[in-house]
C-alpha cells in the first residue's frame, strides 16, 4: 500500500541532469512519433501538491514534442457548462485523438480529493466516484488508450519553502492564492483524502507512481523516465519504412541518383 511518508526524504539528483534530461527528451520526442505513425493515443495525468513541481514536469515532459499532436489541460473548478455534466464528463471530452497525447495538470481526482475535503461534493457523491474512477479509466483502456497516473509529493516544510519563494520573488505571485494556504491548513485531512484514494484507485490496468517531489530535478527524471517507460511498452517502436515512390522522386530531386 502506498504511503507518502515513505516519500519524503530528500535525495539530490546524483547523475548529469543536463545530460539525462536531453537524452530522456530526445527518447520521449521519438515516442510521440511513434504514436503519430502508429495512431495510438495516450493519457498523462499529474497530480500532487500545491508547490511539488507538477508544471515543471509537464514543461521538460513536453518541450520536444510535436504541438500538433499534444494537449495540456491544466483543470480548475468545473465551469457552469461542466456541472451541468458527469463530473467525469470534461476529461471524457478531452481524450485524445489516434496519433495524440493528451496531459492533465490535475484530473477526476478532484472529485475524491480537494472536492472531498472542502465539502463540494457530498459523502455519497465521493464515495461513489472511487467506483466511477476505476470503470472511466478501465474504459479509457479498453479503447486503446494509454494511461499513466503520477502523483508528485512534496514534505511540509518543502512546500513551505517555495510558497515563501513565491511570496518573495515578483514574477512568481501569479502561482500563489488564498487556496494554497487553504489547503495547507488541511493538510491531515488531504493525507486521509489521498491514502483513501491510493488505496480505492491503485489498480493492476492503472497503477500509481508516486514521485518525491523534493529535490526538482531527481523528480523530473524519475517523472519522465515513468512516463517514457510506460508509454514505450504500449507502442510498436518501430519507424515506418519510406514509401519507394517517394524515396525515388526525392533522391531525384535532391540530386542524389
Amino acid at each position: 500500500m502506498i504511503q507518502l511518508a515513505e516519500y519524503e526524504k530528500t535525495r539530490p539528483y546524483k547523475g548529469h541532469y543536463k545530460r539525462d534530461l536531453a537524452a530522456l527528451q530526445a527518447r520521449l520526442e521519438r515516442i510521440l512519433v511513434a504514436h503519430i505513425v502508429h495512431g495510438r493515443r495516450a493519457v498523462v495525468m499529474l497530480e500532487g501538491w500545491d508547490a511539488a513541481g507538477k508544471g515543471g514536469i509537464i514543461q521538460r515532459l513536453t518541450a520536444d514534442w510535436d504541438p500538433r499532436h499534444f494537449e495540456v489541460y491544466p483543470i480548475s473548478a468545473p465551469t457552469a457548462v461542466e456541472k451541468a455534466h458527469d463530473f467525469l464528463w470534461r476529461f471524457r471530452t478531452r481524450l485524445p485523438q489516434p496519433g495524440n497525447i493528451t496531459v492533465f495538470d490535475r484530473s477526476w481526482y478532484g472529485r475524491v480529493l480537494v472536492e472531498r475535503v472542502e465539502g463540494y461534493a457530498n459523502e455519497d457523491e465521493w464515495r461513489r466516484a472511487y467506483d466511477e474512477i476505476n470503470a472511466f479509466e478501465a474504459e479509457t483502456m479498453e479503447q486503446g488508450v494509454t494511461l499513466v497516473k503520477l502523483f508528485v509529493h512534496v514534505s511540509q516544510a518543502e512546500q513551505d519553502k517555495r510558497l515563501e519563494d513565491r511570496l518573495d520573488d515578483p514574477w512568481k505571485h501569479w502561482k500563489t492564492g488564498l487556496d494554497d494556504y487553504r489547503n495547507r491548513a488541511r493538510r491531515a485531512d488531504y493525507l486521509e483524502a489521498m491514502h483513501d484514494m491510493f488505496a480505492r484507485t491503485d489498480t493492476g490496468g492503472a497503477p500509481w507512481t508516486v514521485v518525491n517531489g523534493n529535490d526538482k530535478k531527481a523528480a523530473r527524471i524519475h517523472a519522465l523516465t515513468a512516463v517514457a517507460d510506460a508509454l514505450e511498452a504500449r507502442v510498436d517502436m518501430t519507424p515506418p519504412s519510406l514509401d519507394p515512390e517517394l524515396k525515388r522522386v526525392a533522391r531525384t530531386a535532391l540530386g542524389l541518383d
